[in-house]
């Protein structure tokens, strides 16, 4: 019974401490979002694209299922898997990979994401730079199959389709490959992303929201996971930026919180 007891406590502690957030709602249902930059955007479950302007999402003429905001650009991947890229105003297609992308990432100065059989791609920031040209050369990244995956300046995370969380490290903008794949042992998550600060947060399949604790440039896999709460009745969906937690909650309804 003691060793039952010491297991839970030990559990308990790089678990099952959840932290209350201060949050307001936001008008609105999303069903992913993202934020860099100071910008916010998100889609709804009819595909439909929001930015956050002044004070409130306001619809633009885009029809995508995922979008990104971060330091190398707007991306975003239509109901059809086709990768587009906003310049001058609108949503470009970029072609390039076969099968397109199911989800994409600019939350550093790579370009990376997962095909529909969750091969996982990625591009360096000079080519993305450049356009990228119609021709470019998606770098393919091998060691394992990702259903998510998401960036930020020194570090790269995903998770695979039975919830394990995986790290790379060594990350740059002239090298998006990285090192090889780690696995983060106690952790498992449905969704993952990484802030342009660093920051990690996550969704797990119960629908929890996670924030990994002790994430640093020399020791990018942190050191545990702190459950937080904003919603409540159950998270879909999270992004950080400038000091700011956006969440989508299990109904679609989106809060702001600090």
């Amino acid at each position: 019974m003691k060793a039952c007891q010491c297991i839970l406590l030990l559990f308990s502690c790089q678990i099952l401490y959840t932290r209350a957030l201060e949050c307001e709602v936001i008008p609105g249902t999303l069903k992913q979002i993202d934020a860099g930059l100071g910008s916010v955007g998100g889609v709804n479950n009819d595909s439909e694209v929001f930015l956050f302007l002044g004070n409130r999402f306001t619809k633009i003429n885009a029809s995508l299922k995922h979008i990104t905001i971060g330091p190398a650009g707007q991306f975003g991947v239509s109901p059809t898997n086709i990768v587009f890229k906003f310049q001058s105003g609108i949503f470009r297609p970029i072609p390039g990979i076969s099968g397109g992308l199911k989800q994409v990432d600019a939350g550093s100065e790579i370009v990376a994401g997962v095909n529909p059989i969750d091969d996982v791609f990625c591009i360096n920031k000079d080519t993305n730079s450049n356009g990228p040209p119609a021709n470019a050369a998606w770098t393919p990244l091998t060691g394992g199959r990702l259903k998510y995956y998401s960036c930020g300046p020194y570090s790269c995370w995903g998770v695979n389709f039975t919830d394990n969380v995986f790290l790379k490290r060594n990350v740059t903008g002239s090298s998006c490959g990285g090192s090889a794949f780690s696995e983060i042992v106690n952790g498992s998550l449905s969704m993952v992303e990484v802030a342009t600060d660093g920051s990690v947060y996550g969704v797990d399949s119960q629908g929890s929201l996670l924030q990994r604790l002790g994430v640093s440039p020399s020791n990018p896999a942190g050191t545990s996971w702190q459950k937080i709460a904003a919603c409540p009745f159950g998270h879909r969906h999270v992004t950080y930026d400038v000091g700011r937690l956006w969440v989508i909650c299990i109904d679609g309804s989106i809060r702001r919180c600090t």
